[in-house]
């Protein structure tokens, strides 16, 4: 009985203003590129509606810049209402320091179990049996996002995959192109490795890797093989003189630069700009050579507060973040997919649909970062830094240097 009348409030809440509600939070995140402020736009229109007030903490610089500022709030004594962080461990110190606020009764109520998907998400918010976050996403950074016009300005077919990619190079360097764009914030270099961790060596040698922590194959041919590619991307982004990552995709959109390997929110600056998947642009899901993504994405914890009337607006704010209507309006514009399969997404472009296929056939694997802890994320981060700066680093040397790290994990 108590689960029903809770659920039974928490719709209430997503379906219609209530004025006697007006509490404020302040939401931390991220988000601050063209696409994905109006993606996050959406996630504040809803909350507003409610009855509730969305105060926003966007921190500019990503993930790597905001979480030290978020996460030195939380156990500084100063919580906002709500915080960003990626599926996976980023929060679990938090968790388990019990600062954060515990939703089981809001996810038992709204039936969280049996609508997201796939069931990882939700595994990644849990800790010993109890939920205490709402995903609101499935974002894969397996993408390569390729120009049409760049190639037609080159006279060459646009390629299906990274092989084609880097074969075609020579031919947009010397039409004036940029082969691959690539920021220089550490996190696009690691991306663009964990990319090709699936693309090239494939999904049976990542498991190994990743999930079987198998070191004989981290040290062997295929992975070899993935720091061959990473050795000619570098080379092929040695022109790409930009640093934020939306920086990198607007050299795709304007058709200076051939490609981009990034996530699936690279859709949220092309939709921005008008441009109309398959006509304008070219999405690669695995790189065109494993369509397999990861689902990896965003997640909103709720830092205890310590005030009940805020702490009721943090469980309305997690129950609204997961409920059909704010997935689609959020997805939609951030080029993400949705958390729940139940969901109405005819208004998808060609490229989220691929994606959609791709998840409906369950060739999906956890991301990284529910895979290893933050501190072998780091020094591997460190390491992609230190080879993609400059070739003096060589491939062999950057493998062996990477097996070393993992295996300082186990």
């Amino acid at each position: 009985m108590k689960n029903w009348k809770l659920a039974a409030a928490l719709l209430a809440s997503a379906a219609m203003p209530s004025a006697g509600w007006a509490t404020e939070l302040e939401v931390t995140h991220w988000w601050t590129s063209g696409g994905e402020a109006a993606a996050v736009a959406e996630l504040a229109k809803a909350f507003d509606a409610s009855g509730d007030k969305w105060v926003d903490g966007a921190i500019a610089g990503g993930g790597g810049t905001a979480r030290p500022i978020m996460i030195s709030r939380i156990t500084g004594g100063d919580p906002m209402g709500a915080t960003q962080f990626n599926h996976g461990q980023q929060a679990l110190e938090l968790v388990e320091a019990g600062l954060m606020l515990d939703l089981t009764d809001v996810a038992e109520a709204e039936g969280w179990k049996d609508k997201v998907y796939p069931p990882s998400l939700l595994d990644a918010c849990t800790v010993d049996g109890r939920i205490y976050c709402a995903p609101v996403n499935i974002h894969s950074p397996e993408w390569l996002w390729l120009s049409n016009k760049a190639y037609e300005d080159a006279g060459i077919p646009v390629p299906t995959n990274w092989n084609e990619f880097v074969a075609t190079a020579p031919q947009l360097e010397a039409a004036g192109k940029i082969p691959l764009a690539l920021g220089n914030q550490p996190w696009q270099s690691n991306l663009a490795f964990g990319a090709m961790q699936i693309a090239v060596a494939g999904l049976d040698a990542w498991k190994a890797v990743n999930i079987d922590k198998n070191m004989d194959v981290a040290a062997g041919p295929e992975y070899a093989a993935v720091f061959k590619a990473a050795a000619d991307a570098r080379k092929l982004a040695a022109k790409s003189n930009v640093q934020d990552w939306n920086q990198a995709t607007s050299l795709v959109i304007t058709d200076q630069a051939g490609g981009q390997i990034m996530g699936d929110w690279a859709q949220g600056e092309f939709q921005v700009a008008g441009e109309v998947a398959g006509k304008d642009y070219t999405c690669l899901p695995g790189l065109g050579l494993n369509e397999y993504i990861s689902t990896g994405g965003d997640a909103f914890y709720f830092p205890k507060l310590d005030d009940p009337e805020k702490e009721a607006a943090q469980k309305r704010l997690a129950a609204l973040l997961v409920s059909p209507e704010v997935q689609v309006a959020f997805n939609l514009k951030k080029g993400s997919l949705p958390i729940r399969g139940d969901v109405d997404l005819s208004a998808a472009n060609d490229c989220m649909k691929k994606g959609l296929e791709i998840l409906a056939t369950g060739n999906i694997v956890p991301s990284g970062d529910m895979n290893w802890s933050p501190d072998v994320q780091k020094q591997a981060e460190d390491l992609m830094v230190e080879f993609w700066k400059s070739d003096a680093m060589s491939a062999e040397d950057a493998h062996a240097k990477w097996v070393e790290i993992l295996k300082s994990g186990l």
